[in-house]
C-alpha cells in the first residue's frame, strides 16, 4: 500500500502509483472530501482532461436502416402479442 510522509510545512508527495491511477499530473488540483460514513477524507481530482473520457462510452455498431428498424419493431410487437 502506498504511503507518504508529511513535511514540516504540511506537504506530502502523492506516490506515483496513486497519481497514475487518479490520472493527476503537475498543476492539477485535488479536493479533500470527507466521507460521512467512514469519517475518512477522500482525495478527488478536480482537473479531468477531456482526453481521459475517451473510451468510457462503447462504440456503436453499424447504424440500422429504416427497413431493419421496422423489422425489429414488427418482431417485438409479435412477441408481445404472444404473451397476452
Amino acid at each position: 500500500m502506498p504511503t507518504a510522509t508529511m513535511t514540516s510545512k504540511g506537504q506530502i508527495t502523492i506516490p506515483i502509483e496513486v497519481r497514475t491511477e487518479l490520472r493527476i499530473d503537475v498543476g492539477d488540483k485535488v479536493e479533500f472530501v470527507r466521507n460521512e460514513q467512514t469519517g475518512y477524507y477522500e482525495l478527488v481530482p478536480l482537473n479531468v482532461s477531456i482526453k481521459s473520457l475517451k473510451g468510457i462510452v462503447p462504440k456503436r455498431g453499424k447504424p440500422l436502416s429504416i427497413r431493419e428498424i421496422n423489422r425489429i419493431v414488427r418482431e417485438r410487437r409479435a412477441r408481445a402479442g404472444d404473451r397476452t
